[in-house]
């Protein structure tokens, strides 16, 4: 088909042919993962929308595309207004927008494989006000319209060692039966890909940048368990890792699985778990407890073997990212450098350390005025020039398989305004006050949040972002539950108490639409920290990613004196762990890059 318009109104004459007045088109996969693989891509080639978050509702008439304001103003570049409905989240919702514009007594169809239960509930309340139904296909028409619809990955499974993973499959499938006994349950539903990658110390290749494979898994109340997942995917040295107490079969025997549970209590999370699988336990008679992933926390809090590992990786990325910046002050400022070519430079830095499975999300290369897109993707077709006396913004990361990195730097090529310096002063300010924060065990992120954002909103700024996500050991860049975030905000997940080991990415930032971007992110790891007389155990964070800030950009009269000491400390950091990794030119930039800030 030549045209999304083309594409819209096939899937409308599917939808006619089905008898139903609609479709919901969610951007996931039946494993409810943020970045999912090719055949499951369905908005964007319906739409032509590239972020990693939205969603869309098509009605005979209406169309509407749902993002948050992460993607305010991309969604307005890459999807035509003359045929979809902008909408933002989470000032609206599918549901409410469906209240408003479904027919009266209209069929709107939804795949209960890409839907959690309770957005189907909230659904079919909306739709029933309105004298509407929502209604369950058995296979997606987005789909049947798709002539070229890619095929699953067939990639196979590899083995994450012991000595990287800090501890053995077998001993975690144990600490998930010891949580399955104290919930008086039988067995657990594992369905996000990450939790059953991390769970069997196994990683994959079946999603772009995350190194995962499609599959699902029950494991058992005895410690046992079974992995769904493509044979053919799993060589003998997979098999031999997960032993004989994991049982693999065929993916597409999982349904049949959950339809031999009758009589037996499963433990299934909502938020992770689509509609599909509670249907199936429903009509297999099991007794179904919602409780949360019990991978979810465990992977989250980093074992002594995972941070080492991390350290490591950061040490690596932060020397390939330094050579980048390198070059990039040598070239840039000639001229003929663009968006695309400077991110395949860096991606060449990272590959000569000859330890990069994958990059850890496609990296944001912004030039001018598409830095001010904060998840701004690069394609030929919006490929800009980075110009002289403009900002450009790099947010990038690797996965190696000791650790998982993402960074974010923003320099000026040439001579910045007084402008600039002040914003990308105001957000390094946030930077630090939350890099120095010392809180008591039970803080939320939330909490957290607006630490980052005060010299901003001082200034009647702010950002449309969360300030701080998640990140795994080798796995998935944005991972939960923790997060630094606005309650309420659609990144939101801020009310999970911060907890020692957890590592969280700490990223500020300003937008000015139209002209630049700032944002300045560091991977922050939470740790205790030794305060006399504390009554409690207090927390803080140690920074771990290690380049250079930006100094052109900074103003120096509006730092303190504290803020100056941390700016030049880290440098001084920088300096000692990544100097001795360069050599000749690029050793002389980064000690010139890192000297202390002049008054």
């Amino acid at each position: 088909m030549s045209s999304y318009a083309d594409r819209l109104a096939a899937l409308r004459e599917e939808l006619a042919r089905r008898r139903l007045d609609g479709f919901v088109v969610p951007l996931t996969d039946e494993h409810m993962s943020e970045y999912v693989g090719a055949y499951a891509q369905r908005l964007a080639w319906l739409t032509g929308f590239q972020g990693s978050a939205g969603s869309a509702v098509v009605l005979p008439e209406d169309a509407a595309i749902f993002t948050d304001g992460r993607y305010t103003l991309q969604v307005r570049e890459q999807v035509d207004g003359a045929h979809w409905q902008y909408q933002s989240v989470p000032e609206t919702s599918i549901a409410a927008w469906l209240e408003q514009h479904a027919p009266q007594g209209g069929r709107i169809g939804y795949d209960p494989w890409l839907h959690t239960r309770g957005w189907v509930r909230s659904a079919k309340q909306a739709l029933a006000d309105k004298g509407a139904e929502l209604v369950e296909v058995d296979t997606n028409p987005i789909d049947a319209v798709w002539p070229d619809h890619p095929a699953p990955s067939d990639a196979r499974l590899i083995v994450q060692p012991d000595a990287v993973a800090g501890k053995s499959a077998a001993a975690k499938r144990q600490e998930i039966a010891d949580w399955l006994a104290e919930k008086g349950a039988d067995a657990a539903v594992l369905s996000a890909l990450d939790s059953i990658a991390w769970a069997f110390n196994v990683r994959g290749a079946d999603v772009s940048r995350t190194p995962v494979a499609l599959a699902f898994a029950l494991v058992h109340a005895d410690g046992t368990a079974e992995l769904f997942v493509d044979e053919e995917k799993v060589g003998e040295d997979v098999r031999r890792h997960l032993g004989n107490g994991v049982r693999v079969q065929p993916k597409a025997m999982f349904a049949q699985a959950l339809g031999g549970l009758g009589g037996k209590t499963v433990a299934v999370d909502p938020e992770r778990a689509v509609a599909a699988i509670f249907s199936a336990l429903d009509q297999a008679g099991a007794t179904i407890r919602a409780e949360r992933d019990p991978t979810i926390l465990p992977k989250a809090i980093k074992n002594a073997v995972e941070v080492a590992g991390h350290k490591a990786a950061q040490a690596r990325d932060g020397a390939a990212l330094c050579r980048f910046l390198h070059w990039l002050s040598m070239e840039a400022p000639k001229g003929g450098e663009t968006e695309l070519s400077a991110a395949a430079k860096l991606q060449q830095f990272r590959e000569a350390t000859g330890a990069l499975r994958d990059l850890s999300f496609d990296s944001i290369s912004a030039a001018g005025p598409h830095a001010a897109i904060p998840h701004y993707r690069v394609d030929e077709a919006s490929n800009l020039p980075i110009k002289r006396d403009e900002i450009y913004l790099i947010d990038s990361g690797g996965q190696y398989q000791d650790g998982t990195t993402d960074v974010t730097r923003t320099v000026i090529v040439g001579t910045p305004k007084p402008e600039m310096r002040d914003r990308f002063t105001r957000v390094l300010k946030g930077h630090i006050a939350l890099a120095t924060a010392l809180f008591p065990a039970g803080t939320r992120g939330s909490q957290l949040d607006s630490f980052a954002r005060q010299y901003l909103w001082a200034a009647g700024l702010d950002y449309t972002h969360g300030t701080g996500h998640g990140v795994g050991s080798f796995l998935s860049v944005h991972e939960g539950p923790q997060r630094i975030s606005p309650v309420g905000s659609s990144q939101s997940g801020g009310d999970e108490p911060l907890r020692a080991g957890m590592l969280l990415s700490n990223e500020p930032g300003y937008y000015k639409s139209g002209d630049y971007g700032i944002r300045i992110e560091n991977l922050v790891l939470v740790v205790e920290m030794p305060v006399p007389g504390a009554e409690k155990k207090v927390l803080g964070f140690e920074t771990l990613t290690l380049a250079p800030i930006d100094r052109a950009l900074i103003e120096p009269t509006l730092l303190s004196p504290h803020e100056r000491a941390w700016l030049d400390d880290y440098h001084a950091q920088v300096r000692a762990l990544i100097g001795p990794q360069l050599e000749g030119e690029a050793a002389e930039w980064l000690s010139r890059a890192t000297a202390p800030l002049a008054a």
